[in-house]
């Protein structure tokens, strides 16, 4: 046993520093990719030049022990490093709405519902709209490359997780934190940073960036040199936020009334397009103010197909286990302070109610708009 131990611990040694030679060739490898032009934080921008490339994240192939053992071998800034500057945003009452709900989703689907992490993930995304390489717009940045099956640049607006639901409370506690961040508040700990990953994933990009911060499991990083220095983060944010489709059933904001396009592309198949639910909902009630649970409301028109209607309905609800849809094609009686109005209820054209614990799922149809086949898809006038 003794001559075997002593054989043992050579082999043990040399794994050992078999691993050790392995992580410092990945990073060696890894830091043979373009690196970022060499400018110092004094530097003026050079006139004509572009700001570094914002490709889409392509990850080392390593298991998440050797992932987190890499990173590891990568030191922290040291000295000391500017936290950003105070960030208020812009655009009218919607546009505001919209971008408080895109920070919303996006720190509490990529940081879950840990108020540091969420704070520190909306600091990348502030950091990201004023710098140069990003769009101009807090949606813009957040939902960047979204449209592609790969290359988005926060993984929950192309990964499915937004099919996953969150409490309403934990919820409105992300948006009290949006409102923080796009309102002054500063999370200093991450300074300048405009990347992050999770500790057990290595990342390409990592060793040509400088890492900042860890907060939780997630890492942070900026450019160095000019690219993550103030000097670089001065860019004004527009004011105007884009329409988020793959928001539409999370966020009131990001509802639209129907359009003849959005119409058109409804018809009586099971599934219905993003973009096509965005157009309807028009308003989503709170709980407080109707006392029907969660209540959506949809512009419809006469001109559609009445079958379509209830995929419509069902897309719009998407996974909440209750759920009552109201269908109007008079928006003149859209008014909230309106809507349970004996005028409001006598208009209605449609209406889909789901309520999963009692086993309950109905359609029915205004039939004196829409004629139905049989008389008990109408509604009671």
């Amino acid at each position: 046993m003794a001559l075997r131990a002593s054989l043992r611990r050579p082999l043990i040694a040399v794994s050992a520093m078999l691993t050790v030679v392995m992580m410092v060739l990945v990073l060696v490898n890894s830091s043979t990719r373009p690196s970022l032009p060499n400018l110092t934080a004094d530097d003026a921008l050079p006139p004509g030049h572009v700001p570094p490339p914002v490709e889409p994240v392509a990850l080392m192939a390593l298991d998440p022990a050797d992932a987190r053992a890499a990173n590891a071998l990568q030191p922290f800034v040291t000295g000391g490093f500017p936290a950003a500057a105070p960030f208020r945003m812009s655009g009218d009452a919607a546009a505001q709405a919209r971008a408080v709900d895109c920070v919303a989703a996006a720190i509490l689907y990529e940081a879950g519902d840990d108020p540091e992490g969420q704070r520190a993930v909306a600091q990348v995304i502030i950091n990201r709209a004023r710098h140069p390489a990003y769009p101009k717009s807090i949606c813009g940045v957040i939902f960047q490359g979204s449209e592609r099956a790969t290359g988005c640049q926060f993984t929950f607006t192309c990964d499915g997780a937004l099919n996953r639901r969150y409490s309403d409370s934990v919820w409105q506690q992300a948006r009290g934190i949006a409102i923080d961040m796009l309102n002054g508040s500063v999370y200093a700990p991450v300074g300048l940073a405009t990347h992050y990953h999770t500790d057990w994933v290595r990342p390409y990009w990592s060793p040509n960036l400088e890492k900042l911060a860890q907060v939780g499991t997630h890492l942070f990083f900026r450019w160095p040199g000019f690219w993550g220095s103030p000097r670089a983060m001065q860019g004004s944010v527009g004011g105007e936020e884009p329409w988020i489709a793959q928001l539409a059933a999370l966020s009131p904001a990001h509802a639209a009334m129907l359009s003849p396009e959005a119409l058109a592309a409804l018809d009586a198949a099971p599934e219905v397009s993003a973009a096509a639910v965005t157009a309807a909902v028009s308003a989503v009630i709170p709980r407080d103010q109707l006392a029907l649970g969660d209540s959506i409301i949809l512009m419809l028109d006469r001109g559609q197909t009445p079958d379509g209607f209830p995929a419509l309905a069902k897309a719009a609800c998407g996974t909440r286990s209750y759920c009552k849809v109201m269908g109007w094609t008079n928006r003149s009686l859209m008014p909230m302070s309106e809507v349970m109005s004996d005028a409001a209820r006598a208009s209605m054209s449609f209406s889909y109610l789901r309520d999963e614990r009692s086993g309950l799922e109905r359609a029915l149809w205004n039939c004196e708009q829409f004629p139905r086949d049989s008389a008990r898809q109408c509604m009671r006038r």
